[in-house]
């Protein structure tokens, strides 16, 4: 590296604008994540009690209109519908980090989107590597692939409370960026069959919704039947519904009108009044619910977990999660910083890095509903893919939890540090204010 060329650092300390929103997510999504492992913990209870039937009987419950051919059982419902809500609010945060947040720069970009990419490729290359020699099998290769921030970030409120911003902030946006490749996944490689008429007829209602949104229209009355049809119709053309939430998203302006909003106070922006109103909807109903009836699988005593956990399936998916997200996350991150002259932040150390890549191994979420996609619910290889990614899961978080608890004292040094804010002049100032709003994009 040549004298003139300016050091970057990476996983230095935000703004402190942003690190208060951010920390205000993670807080919620840390109460999402305790209620979506109450759901599984519950769902497997159910699914290995004496009331087994009646769980499968609800799963299988038929609910809609059958006019609409949207007569579906109440599993499917919380894949496709209740995940929508979970998709959409994902594509605002990641919308909101890479038009208005921290993120907007490149230099803090390339991180967490490398760390995303090579956390998605190295575990569907060991999955594949594992399960190669059975087609069926190697339909699961996307599983390993997501990972679940809700659960990461519940793992980090026991082990991690300390941890600093700049991490939490890498975690999260690592996360929402996996959450888009994964949705880009689905879309591209688990449509079955494409129906051209609806997905075009869908472009009506969600430009409707784009415009309304983008003229500040913030009506549930003119929003959601738009949504809904919008939804409705990509479900119809044979992608998966979830994909009608990022795309819903996608179209609703993320900065503040100039001046504030009509009373003359901050306006954070129709991104944020959304996400304000939806994140505790998703975090703590939506989500939680999938959980609920997504998650329950009969395990069939010491022989059954035996012979789950020994399929290739289930070995794929735990090497995946375990191993490759590990190497993928570190070892794009160190070649960011190794091809980018650029700089760990002088607080923090690579080992701090690892424990985060190996947390970014605990799945859930997503990797449930890509093994429901691959094999089919109630299928005896669905039934292995849930039972690996929980351990997985808890593997991961074990491993990452020995990895973070050695440099708590570090950790809690840092957030001291980050209680205060500086400005301009290096003066402390612990009343900081918002920022003030930007032009309208």
């Amino acid at each position: 590296m040549s004298p003139s060329t300016p050091t970057k650092v990476i996983f230095g300390r935000g703004t402190w604008a942003e690190t208060r929103r951010l920390a205000d997510i993670l807080r919620q999504e840390t109460v999402g994540g305790a209620l979506l492992l109450a759901a599984a913990v519950a769902a497997m209870i159910w699914a290995n009690s004496p009331w087994s039937p009646a769980y499968d009987a609800l799963r299988e419950y038929p609910v809609g209109p059958v006019a609409l051919h949207l007569n579906l059982p109440l599993g499917v419902w919380a894949a496709d519908g209740l995940l929508a809500i979970f998709f959409f609010v994902a594509g605002l945060e990641l919308k909101r980090e890479f038009v208005a947040g921290d993120l907007r720069e490149p230099r803090r970009a390339v991180v967490p989107i490398a760390a995303a990419t090579g956390g998605v490729i190295i575990p569907a290359l060991i999955y594949l590597a594992v399960n190669h020699a059975d087609a069926t099998a190697a339909r699961g290769w996307a599983i390993p692939t997501a990972t679940d921030i809700a659960f990461a970030l519940a793992v980090l409120a026991v082990i991690g409370r300390n941890l600093p911003s700049a991490l939490r902030t890498f975690l999260l946006t690592l996360a929402v960026v996996d959450d888009l490749i994964a949705i880009a996944i689905i879309a591209l490689f688990y449509t079955q069959s494409l129906h051209p008429l609806p997905l075009a007829a869908a472009l009506i209602p969600l430009a409707a919704f784009g415009v309304l949104v983008q003229r500040r229209h913030r009506s549930p009355w003119l929003l959601l039947p738009l949504a809904a049809a919008t939804w409705a119709l990509v479900h119809a053309s044979g992608i998966h519904a979830t994909v009608a939430g990022v795309l819903l998203a996608f179209t609703v302006p993320v900065r503040s009108r100039p001046g504030g909003d009509a009373h003359g106070e901050h306006d954070p922006g129709l991104a944020g009044h959304f996400e304000h109103r939806l994140r505790p909807i998703s975090a703590g109903i939506a989500v939680p619910i999938f959980a609920l009836l997504s998650a329950g699988v009969t395990i069939g005593g010491l022989t059954g977990l035996t012979d789950a956990l020994t399929s290739g399936v289930a070995i794929g998916i735990t090497a995946g999660l375990v191993v490759g997200k590990t190497i993928g996350v570190m070892v794009a991150t160190v070649l960011v910083a190794r091809f980018t002259a650029a700089k760990l932040d002088e607080d923090l150390a690579w080992t701090d890095i690892l424990g985060l890549s190996i947390l970014a191994g605990i799945g859930f979420t997503v990797s449930l509903l890509i093994g429901e996609l691959s094999f089919g619910l109630g299928t005896e290889a669905d039934s292995h893919a849930k039972i690996a990614v929980l351990t997985g899961s808890v593997v991961a978080a074990v491993l990452a939890a020995a990895v973070l608890r050695a440099r708590a004292r570090v950790y809690r040094r840092i957030a001291e540090a980050e209680q205060i804010d500086t400005d301009a002049d290096g003066i402390p100032d612990v009343y900081a204010t918002s920022p003030v709003p930007t032009a309208d994009r």
